[in-house]
Formats: structure tokens, C-alpha cells, sequence
């Protein structure tokens, strides 16, 4: 048998190696201001890059510099390699919702 995915909206965000403050709001805005949520940790190679190691429900995985964080349709996160987010996913515009 063949299937096709289901179309879901999802959220997700670049992690560009220098956003880290900015991925924690959005993870969790509920914690103090540039905390990572529990779990997750920044990691510094030799390189000087950045990663950041995020808790999944398949167990610690990392997201290195170009990868994309996405929160899946259970609220969980994971990162996505560039070209498998392009393969994918295509912006959506936000829909406009009018009061009655």
C-alpha cells in the first residue's frame, strides 16, 4: 500500500548558531529570559561552532548550525537537516481571523 502524509502546520525556527536566546523564548517564553528549557544544552566544538542538544522522544538528538527546530503536532521538538525542512515543509501565510 502507498500513503501520503497529511498536511499539518507546523512551527519551527533556523538555529544560525547565534540564536540560542532566541530559540529558548520560543521553546518556553514562560522561563526566565535566556534559559534554555531543561534538557536542552548548548554545546561548543573545536570549530567554534555552536550546536544545541534538545531532548526528542526518540532521546537526545543535535541540532548543528542551518538546522531547523521543529514543534511537532504534540508540542514536542526536533531538529530537521536544511534539505530534508525544504524537501518538506513550504511557508504558510498566517491566517487573518476577523472579529465577528
Amino acid at each position: 500500500m502507498r500513503f501520503r502524509k497529511r498536511p499539518v502546520v507546523i512551527e519551527a525556527i533556523q538555529f544560525t548558531g547565534r540564536n540560542s536566546r532566541e530559540i529558548a523564548r520560543w521553546v518556553n517564553p514562560d522561563l526566565a529570559p535566556f534559559h534554555l528549557p531543561e534538557g536542552w544544552w548548548a554545546k561548543q566544538h573545536t570549530d567554534l561552532s555552536f550546536s544545541l542538544m534538545i531532548p526528542t522522544l526518540e532521546g537526545e538528538m543535535e541540532a548543528r548550525q542551518g538546522d531547523w527546530i521543529i514543534r511537532g503536532v504534540a508540542g514536542e521538538f526536533y531538529p530537521c537537516k536544511p534539505e530534508i525542512f525544504d524537501a518538506s515543509y513550504e511557508a504558510v501565510e498566517e491566517e487573518v481571523r476577523h472579529a465577528a
